[in-house]
């Protein structure tokens, strides 16, 4: 049986073009330390410089106000931990459907005495500006909200939230994790402080990624030792992935259309067919979502056995995030925008990316049937008994 991969929101399959665009750097003559001074390293340097350049112009940023991270919980860690402490403040504002790179990070600044405040998106998944702007006082010193769920798509409200913050001067973070790969991202017209982005989610490699610091935003890095990234990141930079994370982002600049309608594409198809195969299965979603990403429940089958199931008929989807993928409980997204413990745990993912096919969709959706129609027959036969 022909697998079918849609587990894209967790993680995407390395592009061949961005696997040549490293080979340099692993088997290659690039090989130097890029803070070296003789010429291997100068051509690292070189070559790092090209890379910073390459993710800056992708969302009208500067060069310098890109910092190379190891991927984007570490880049949400430097967001939270670098900036909140030095404005001077102690408050920071979030929602309480974030990813854990930002959730665990704000339960470890509350540990350190900060005051967090965690805003609970609505019933549709998207938070309301005016709600998060409420929470935010002479005390405040960072808001943090996602600007794609990675659970269910739901898009935020960041251009409004960006403007409101600029305007009152205080700094705003967005995990655009999921959103660069879904939409265009413009800093100079959307002012945000900083952003999080990770390679592996657009065709990239894994363990790379980085943080848009904009500048003049207070920034004091929460990480010792040496003195790369401006200080801001020590470490010796991992210079094969930072070249395909640059050549992923390039790439989707380049291909952005194209992805963007493949992957509407794909969405109105499984939307339609699910519609007609499992009538009762009820699709979690906001308006303006973004279109990668579906997430739906089968009711009275939990998400756990309906993913074994995919799993053994050669389907890959998960409950949610990645990372929280062997956790059997309820997604915490979901509950916190109301939804009844039942539904949520009987929740799954499917996350598309271009390159999926109709013809992969149709073959999801009919394998998905079948075990529906199967763990219910078998259900309804344990009830006879």
């Amino acid at each position: 049986m022909t697998g079918i991969y849609l587990d894209n929101a967790a993680t995407t399959p390395l592009d061949p073009r961005v696997v040549e665009s490293m080979e340099p750097f692993l088997a290659g003559g690039v090989f130097g330390n890029p803070s070296s001074v003789h010429g291997y390293g100068r051509a690292a340097l070189a070559a790092l410089d090209r890379a910073r350049g390459t993710v800056a112009d992708a969302i009208g940023a500067r060069e310098s106000e890109i910092i190379f991270t190891s991927g984007g919980t570490e880049a949400d860690f430097l967001a939270l931990a670098g900036i909140l402490p030095a404005t001077g403040k102690r408050h920071l504002v979030t929602s309480s459907m974030e990813h854990h790179a930002v959730l665990h990070v704000s339960d470890w600044l509350r540990e350190l005495t900060y005051e967090v405040t965690a805003v609970s998106p609505e019933t549709d998944g998207r938070v309301d500006a005016a709600r998060v702007l409420e929470q935010v006082t002479g005390r405040t010193g960072l808001v943090s909200i996602m600007w794609v769920n990675n659970e269910t798509g739901a898009r935020q409200p960041i251009e409004t939230l960006a403007v409101a913050l600029h305007e009152r001067g205080v700094p705003f973070h967005s995990d655009a994790v999921q959103a660069i790969s879904s939409e265009p991202i413009d800093v100079k017209a959307c002012p945000v402080s900083s952003l999080s982005f990770s390679g592996h989610k657009l065709f990239g490699p894994k363990g790379v990624g980085a943080l848009y610091l904009r500048t003049g935003t207070p920034f004091r890095t929460p990480l010792r030792g040496g003195s790369q990234e401006r200080g801001r990141r020590p470490g010796t930079e991992n210079l094969a992935g930072i070249a395909g994370f640059a050549r992923a982002v390039e790439l989707l600049v380049q291909e952005r259309e194209f992805r963007e309608a493949q992957v509407r594409r794909l969405r109105s198809r499984f939307v339609r067919e699910l519609a007609g195969a499992i009538p009762d299965a009820a699709i979690h979603e906001s308006l303006g979502s973004s279109p990668h990403i579906v997430n739906f429940a089968i009711p009275g089958i939990s998400a756990g056995t309906l993913l074994m199931n995919l799993d053994l008929d050669g389907v890959a989807a998960s409950g949610g995030s990645a990372c929280t993928a062997g956790n059997v409980a309820p997604s915490h997204v979901l509950l916190a925008q109301g939804m009844a413990s039942d539904l949520a745990e009987s929740s799954v993912r499917f996350s598309f990316s271009s390159q999926n096919s109709e013809d992969e969709v149709q073959a999801a959706v009919g394998r998905l049937r079948a075990i529906v129609d199967r763990l219910r027959g078998r259900a309804a036969r344990l009830d006879s008994l």
